[in-house]
């Protein structure tokens, strides 16, 4: 299925014109070895471009369409008109030695038997270039040496006369096609993605932009040992892909991969997603639901209530199909090869629907600084981890499970909640609203928790023991501050993780620090004294008894009462400030 659906994405794109077509790709240049029709070096021209990355203003190389390129493992094979210094110049960063002719000699070969007998002056130049260049002279080479570390620093060069270049070149790219054409010869069968028979491609073009995968790239579909071949199928034959499908997938996925607006990184899992149509306006739709900004909290309220009315939803102009067809993809580094950690499709609406429903479950009174109204799920991951530690990523398969439950309606990761109480026990008792929002969520989602209403904000009415024991806590704490006005520490930081566990090992305790608390806000604060008298015996006349433990899912329940009741206590004082 997923090699299906993006060969037919790639097929999109194709009548579009936005990826190169069978025989070609898109790569990363850096230079153009400019040619004099004598196939002399007459220069370099920089094919970088500068991009703005956050503050930073730095050099990129661009890309451009060149004959496709070859896979490379650790032997050398040369590509056709685009390559590095070493397969051009024969020449790297320490000069040249006997490896790096290899791969001078390899390109040398290629090059004058592809163009032996083309025309036209650039197909001559090029010829002329490699039989008189020399790299054990490069150096003599003053336009050489002068960009040495520039061109030795592992970007693509190609070649140009002027500014036209050599894959633009009429009759290079006819004698291209013939050569692609003529290749042939390898083993045929039935292609597992198209169903047709064709020609079986035995490796499959790297995959890139997968952080922490190789640089150089990474295979999707790959076969390299024997204990993963079977009936003697050695390498892709085993799981034969048909040389047009092989190359139609890989190119779609490294086309959405190097589409910032239509990938994200979650974790360590690429999470890359499109459309059957192929338009955009799907891609920018879910990245901005699924990935909000406190700038576009209103667009995204927008479309919610729309789906809600099931009114059309309007994006740039294009009123986007809710049946369309939607697919999204988690990839994640694993060696040399990449791990798909999950392949999800769906309509767009059913998607939209889930997230809505997501979010819903979510709501919960904030602080009143707080201007977001959706917490996307890369900051929910974000509340489950140490907030100053250097690495701030949740546990890898946690993050794509959690967000394959989200966009589908499953039930979220258990780890989800445990990390989430893990975290607010290593920070003695700290909650924010995002915590407790998840915990919320979890709750009513996994264990059937009363629905959102009633745990939105304060629940006056509960009964529950562990919400109540939560309220109690937090009442305690308000009472020790207002008795001791500046305290550094509250009964939280001492007294929360034992609180919210075993209750009757610490109420009992709690209670006695009330009683001198109330004595000195009998001095000073008679009215607080009394109104705090007044909450203690509405919470207290609920509870029967302190319980000796509270299981995981009461812990929550203690956090929701215990964040509620202070979020209330925070709202009397703007009151208060307001008046």
């Amino acid at each position: 299925m997923i090699l299906q659906a993006l060969v037919k994405h790639y097929e999109n794109l194709a009548e579009e014109g936005r990826v190169s077509k069978e025989g070609w790709c898109r790569a990363k240049v850096s230079y153009a070895v400019n040619l004099s029709k004598e196939g002399k070096i007459t220069g370099f021209i920089s094919l970088k471009e500068e991009e703005e990355r956050g503050k930073k203003k730095v050099w990129i190389s661009s890309y451009l369409q060149v004959p496709e390129m070859v896979t490379r493992s650790s032997g050398v094979l040369a590509n056709f008109l685009c390559d590095n210094s070493k397969y051009i110049l024969g020449i790297d960063g320490a000069g040249t030695n006997e490896r790096v002719l290899e791969c001078f000699q390899a390109a040398k070969e290629k090059h004058l038997t592809l163009l032996a007998d083309v025309e036209g002056d650039m197909a001559r130049a090029i010829r002329l270039f490699f039989e008189s260049w020399k790299p054990d002279e490069a150096e003599a080479c003053s336009e050489v040496k002068e960009k040495w570390e520039e061109l030795t620093d592992g970007g693509n060069l190609i070649f140009s006369m002027g500014m036209q270049y050599a894959q633009e070149d009429s009759f290079i790219r006819e004698a291209w096609e013939k050569k692609r054409n003529a290749s042939g010869g390898g083993q045929e069968g039935i292609c597992l993605v198209t169903g047709k028979r064709s020609e079986i491609s035995r490796i499959h073009k790297t995959i890139k932009g997968v952080p922490g995968a190789q640089s150089s790239g990474a295979a999707l579909v790959s076969f390299n040992a024997p204990a993963f071949e079977s009936y003697g199928k050695e390498q892709s034959y085993n799981a034969p892909v048909g040389k047009y499908a092989e190359f139609a997938y890989t190119t779609a996925l490294n086309y959405l991969l190097s589409q910032k607006q239509e990938t994200f990184l979650l974790g360590d899992s690429m999470i890359v997603f499109w459309a059957e149509s192929g338009k955009e306006e799907y891609q920018e739709a879910f990245s901005f639901t699924v990935d909000p900004k406190p700038d576009n909290q209103e667009e995204i309220k927008n479309v919610f209530q729309k789906l809600k009315t099931q009114s059309p939803i309007e994006v740039k102009g294009i009123v986007l199909d809710p049946e369309q067809r939607f697919y999204i993809l988690g990839l994640a580094p694993n060696a040399a090869r990449l791990s798909v950690r999950f392949f999800y499709e769906n309509s767009f609406g059913n998607i939209l629907e889930q997230l809505s429903r997501h979010y819903e479950r979510m709501e919960i009174i904030k602080p009143s600084w707080e201007q977001r109204e959706y917490l996307g799920i890369r900051d929910m991951l974000f509340e489950t981890v140490n907030q100053k530690a250097r690495e701030k990523s949740p546990i890898p398969n946690m993050a794509a499970m959690t967000l394959q439950a989200i966009i589908s309606g499953a039930r979220y990761p258990e780890s989800l909640y445990t990390d989430t109480l893990i975290r607010i026990r290593a920070e003695q008792g700290c909650i924010t609203w995002g915590r407790a929002a998840l915990i919320k969520a979890f709750l009513i989602h996994n264990r059937k928790l009363e629905k959102g209403e009633c745990y939105m904000a304060l629940n006056e009415e509960s009964k529950d023991t562990a919400y109540l024991l939560g309220r109690l806590f937090s009442v305690l704490e308000a009472i020790q501050t207002d008795a001791n006005p500046g305290i550094n520490a509250t009964i939280r930081e001492r007294y929360f993780n034992s609180a919210s566990a075993a209750p009757a090992s610490v109420f009992p305790i709690l209670i006695k620090l009330k009683n001198s608390h109330m004595k000195k806000l009998e001095r000073d604060k008679m009215g607080s004294k009394i109104y705090y008298e007044q909450l203690l015996t509405k919470i207290m006349g609920n509870l029967d008894a302190f319980p000796n433990r509270l299981s995981l899912e009461e812990q929550g329940k203690f956090i929701l009462g215990y964040y509620h009741q202070t979020q209330k206590k925070y709202e009397k004082r703007e009151e208060k400030t307001n008046e």
